[in-house]
């Protein structure tokens, strides 16, 4: 669906259900240079089993208008008038990598809003290496290499995709080429500049769910340890045999982790 979202069109994937004001509403939130087609499993299960599905397109991404916000806190205060467009009282927040992130901090600055957190692939700090924060200031394709090359466990660069014919690096490779130039690098800077995670997190007063792939190296579960102690009633999951891509490598476990939390 489309929305006008502080002046600016924005795209929402709802799972091809129109929005019911009486049910229950996920809020999906994508990662760096990605958009709305990686949750396209979990996002379409929820939408076809009792929930309202707003999995966006952040702006400057996907098919979404506008410029790409430039920090977490941008992105968390951006939401709450995201479901103002969509005449939604409050949402459970799923987010991946960034948008875990900004799902962190849109709780804690606003919590009437926010019903329960997700973090997928979290970290706290998620600092960016600098070859890739270079690569993306440059908007040089190594910088998709890079992520790329990190993001997928390694057996899974190989192949093993859930669906036969589907080639994981490849299809995220294409989502990444089609992003604006320069999208990239706002992205991992605001990434690299959020500080706030932990004193966020000791806000948050409503349910969290962490999961992790234990093969990790964009945001290795050690980086979430700080996070998950400051967060002492989260459920924490952690997936075996699991890159950065958790969606992509293991879908049916990401669902069923939200599924159950959820």
């Amino acid at each position: 669906m489309r929305l006008v979202v502080s002046g600016e069109a924005i795209y929402a994937y709802t799972g091809t259900r129109s929005l019911d004001v009486a049910l229950p509403t996920i809020v999906f939130v994508h990662g760096a240079a990605a958009d709305h087609s990686v949750w396209a499993l979990q996002s379409r299960y929820f939408a076809h089993h009792g929930w309202n599905v707003l999995a966006v397109d952040l702006p400057g991404h996907g098919r979404s208008g506008g410029a790409p916000l430039a920090s977490v806190a941008a992105i968390a205060d951006w939401i709450p008038a995201l479901l103002d467009a969509a005449k939604i009282g409050n949402a459970a927040l799923v987010g991946h990598s960034l948008g875990s992130l900004a799902a962190l901090e849109c709780a804690a600055r606003h919590s009437a809003r926010v019903t329960k957190v997700a973090l997928v692939g979290p970290a706290a700090p998620m600092t960016v290496a600098e070859p890739l924060l270079d690569a993306a200031k440059r908007d040089d394709h190594v910088a998709f290499e890079l992520i790329n090359g990190w993001s997928y466990s390694q057996g899974k660069q190989l192949g093993g995709n859930t669906v036969p014919g589907v080639w994981l690096t490849g299809n995220a490779m294409r989502l990444m080429e089609r992003t604006q130039p320069g999208v990239l690098h706002v992205d991992l800077l605001a990434c690299h500049g959020y500080a706030s995670a932990l004193d966020s997190a000791a806000r948050l007063r409503c349910p969290v769910l962490i999961v992790t792939g234990a093969r990790d190296i964009m945001a290795p579960p050690k980086s979430a340890k700080a996070l998950t102690a400051a967060l002492p009633g989260a459920r924490v999951v952690t997936l075996p045999e699991c890159g950065h891509a958790l969606m992509a490598e293991q879908p049916d476990a990401v669902l069923d982790a939200l599924r159950a939390f959820l």
